[in-house]
């Protein structure tokens, strides 16, 4: 929320970090050959495939693919945006950042934003204050006790007691300096009484309290389980400027971590159930604050994590929150598994009867949460005709979430053997109402014609073409002026790889490789990936007849996309034969014979 970070500055700040000594202070690197090599952060491994470049201040890593600059690794380990990896950097170095002015709107807003931050902050000590060593806190402090939790863990997670006073808070904001309308009127933790003669009052009383915190562990909201007296179980504090339950997840900036480590977080309902995990030794656990999880939870957990495991309550609910998971994890295209427990258990009170080494057993017991679903809703429903065929189309609906043909192509032919239903009938299903169809394989129709290539083979041919000749435009200016030439369309599929090269193409004459002036913090995840692992190549493999390779790359872009149109012209001719189109089929016909002596000759 500070001004708008000058560009030149930007710019010093690349160019006087170095980033072995920043990931040093993270990983563990040791130099081999031009690189500095050390285990991944981002996932977990034994053997080394994490390097870092010291030339050209880049990081990449072949077994996960994640890379960038400096900017990138500190956005990525400390789940920050990018201009507080710029102010960190700045700081690291003893650069003075002159932010640009904001505009008047934009300045009560940032002031606006900070102050809500610090009257949480202010709030969440002086509950936390009450909690470990205020007398007042006393029952509080017996409760977690009861139930197994010590101070330790309290103050890690900084948890906090709400007095049972009327307007405990409010009084002392204001001791400390805060006008009490910041905390009533846009934080929600004051409300106004509708009783005469009575002042504002607290909204959590009489409540043991979990601080909420955003990935860089600023309070931002709170929850509040009641211990004393009527009222709901459990409250939060309502939405604000500063907290959207929807994009923040309990134990996150604690999480974090473990999660990057294990390659994996634990996703439970309950602010108890992710402290007793915790305590447990489970540290890549969070937890939704009493909303279902949302796409944003999701892209939020893929920064840290690659696979997920609900452990949700064992009832009705649990399952429907389970299910509802499901269908934004899958979408989002995360492996997501569930752990289940016995009837009417939760990871709590599991852990009160049984030790971390039966969690443990239960968590490696998971299994996919799609194959549990399949498994319920042929259960569910009757063995009528009507019944069991609303349940396959209940299952096609999710299996259409699917992003990979390879796991859904698995699937159908399970249900096909769980149903008896023809498996071909079923994938026609998921292909007439899947936004993206997977084409069934095609089968010559007449005649000899040769057999094509599989898809995802004739790609990885065409990707690693793509791939050479973008890294010979990085590195030699003959290669950029006969790409020009040539034009892209010529070259690139659509797709990361062609936006890469257009903006090399779009460097001044003679930069050549300054990769710094492609400002690779411009670049989305998926770019930053692939443009490092091609930079960090040692640039001798390319050095040698590197004209006579641009050319090679060239024909197998060609051939390979005429393999692909050979293999689109069979579907087309099949298709026009069983339609009887012969004036089509002669069309398609003739093209495929011209397309097959092309590539002969």
């Amino acid at each position: 929320m500070k001004g708008r970070i000058a560009d030149e500055k930007v710019e010093e700040i690349r160019a006087r970090a170095d980033i072995v000594e920043v990931v040093s202070s993270y990983v563990s690197l040791k130099r081999s050959g031009r690189n500095h090599v050390g285990l991944c952060p981002f996932h977990a491994e034994k053997t080394p495939s994490f390097n870092v470049n010291a030339d050209r201040q880049i990081y990449h890593c072949f077994g996960c693919g994640v890379g960038g600059d400096v900017f990138a690794f500190l956005m990525n380990m400390d789940g920050v945006a990018f201009p507080e990896a710029v102010r960190r950097l700045a700081e690291r170095y003893g650069i003075e950042l002159e932010e640009e002015t904001l505009s008047p709107e934009e300045e009560r807003r940032r002031q606006e934003f900070e102050r809500l931050l610090r009257v949480t902050e202010v709030a969440c000590d002086f509950y936390h204050q009450l909690l470990v060593e205020d007398p007042v806190g006393k029952p509080a402090r017996a409760y977690l006790r009861r139930r197994g939790f010590d101070g330790e863990l309290a103050r890690q997670f900084r948890l906090g007691w709400a007095p049972p006073a009327w307007e405990a808070l409010a009084k002392y904001l204001r001791n400390k300096g805060f006008d009490p309308k910041w905390a009533r009127d846009r934080l929600g933790l004051i409300r106004a009484s509708n009783e005469e003669g009575r002042g504002d009052y607290d909204l959590f009383r009489r409540r043991l309290l979990f601080p909420i915190l955003d990935e860089r562990g600023r309070p931002v909201a709170f929850g509040g389980r009641i211990l004393e007296g009527d009222g709901p179980k459990y409250i939060n504090s309502p939405e604000s400027t500063i907290y959207h339950k929807g994009r923040v997840l309990y134990g996150l900036y604690q999480a974090r971590d473990a999660m990057r480590h294990k390659g994996e977080a634990i996703v439970v309902e309950g602010y108890f159930d992710q402290l007793a995990l915790y305590r447990a030794g489970f540290h890549n656990v969070v937890a939704t604050c009493g909303t279902a999880l949302t796409a944003d939870h999701v892209r939020l957990l893929k920064r840290f994590a690659d696979r997920v495991v609900l452990l949700f309550d064992q009832d009705e609910a649990g399952r429907k929150a389970t299910f509802r998971a499901m269908d934004v994890l899958l979408s989002e295209g995360v492996q997501t598994t569930v752990a289940t427990l016995e009837a009417g258990e939760d990871p709590d009170s599991f852990l009160r009867a049984h030790d971390a080494q039966e969690m443990q057993h239960r968590l490696a017991e998971a299994r996919s949460v799609l194959e549990v679903y399949v498994e319920q809703t042929l259960a569910q429903h009757g063995e009528d005709i009507e019944s069991r065929a609303r349940a396959v189309e209940q299952i096609l609906g999710k299996l259409r979430l699917l992003p990979g043909d390879i796991e859904r192509n698995l699937y159908l032919k399970d249900l096909a053997d769980r149903t008896g239903l023809d498996e071909q009938l079923l994938r026609s299903k998921v292909q007439s109402g899947a936004s993206r169809p997977t084409p069934a394989p095609a089968t010559p129709a007449r005649g000899e014609r040769p057999p094509m290539p599989k898809k995802k083979e004739r790609q990885g041919v065409s990707l690693k073409a793509q791939r050479i000749l973008l890294r010979l435009i990085l590195s030699y200016e003959s290669a950029r002026n006969e790409t020009q030439r040539i034009g892209l369309d010529e070259l690139f599929d659509p797709g990361d790889l062609r936006i890469l090269a257009e903006r090399v193409l779009a460097l001044p004459p003679g930069v050549g490789e300054e990769k710094e002036k492609m400002h690779i913090d411009g670049l989305n995840d998926a770019q930053k990936g692939l443009l490092s692992g091609i930079l960090i190549e040692d640039e001798a493999l390319f050095a040698e007849n590197s004209e006579e390779l641009f050319q090679k790359c060239h024909e197998t872009v060609k051939k390979e996309r005429m393999k692909q149109r050979l293999q689109k012209l069979q579907e087309l001719m099949q298709q026009a034969e069983r339609g009887q189109n012969f004036t089509e089929l002669a069309a398609w016909q003739r093209e495929f014979q011209e397309l097959t002596r092309k590539l002969k000759g």
